[in-house]
C-alpha cells in the first residue's frame, strides 16, 4: 500500500475521519453556518434559527464543537444567565470550506435526487 492508503487506513490516525466524526452529524455543519452569519448570538435564538433541533440536541452539539475549539461559549453572570456562542478563529477557517460544500451540494442535490429515484433508494 502506498503512503496515502496507510495514512487513512488507521482510524485512530485519520483526521478526516476524525473531524467527520465530529462535524458530520445532523446539526454541526447548520450550527457552524448560522454562527457565521451571526457573529454572537444566543441559545434559543441559535435554536430557533435551527427549526426543529431539541434543546438537548443543541446543547449536545455545541458543547461536541466547544471541546473541538470550534465555539467559544460566554456565559454572563445575570439572572437568568445569558449565554452566547460565537465561532473561534478555528471555526472561521472551516467556514470557506463549508460554504464550498454547501454550494457544491446546491449545484447537485436535484441530479442527486434523479440518481436516487432511478436506483431506488
Amino acid at each position: 500500500m502506498g503512503k496515502i492508503s496507510e495514512y487513512y487506513r488507521s482510524s485512530e490516525n485519520c483526521p478526516i475521519r476524525t473531524v467527520l466524526d465530529r462535524i458530520g452529524d445532523k446539526w454541526s455543519i447548520l450550527v457552524i453556518l448560522i454562527l457565521g452569519e451571526e457573529e454572537t448570538i444566543r441559545f434559543n435564538e441559535l435554536q430557533k434559527s435551527m427549526g426543529d433541533i431539541s434543546q438537548k440536541m443543541l446543547t449536545v452539539t455545541l458543547r461536541k464543537l466547544e471541546s473541538d475549539g470550534l465555539v467559544h461559549r460566554t456565559i454572563f453572570p445575570e439572572i437568568p444567565p445569558r449565554v452566547e456562542y460565537k465561532l473561534t478563529e478555528r471555526g472561521k477557517s472551516l467556514l470557506p470550506h463549508i460554504h464550498s460544500l454547501s454550494a457544491w451540494a446546491a449545484d447537485n442535490i436535484e441530479g442527486i435526487k434523479q440518481s436516487r429515484e432511478h436506483s431506488g433508494h
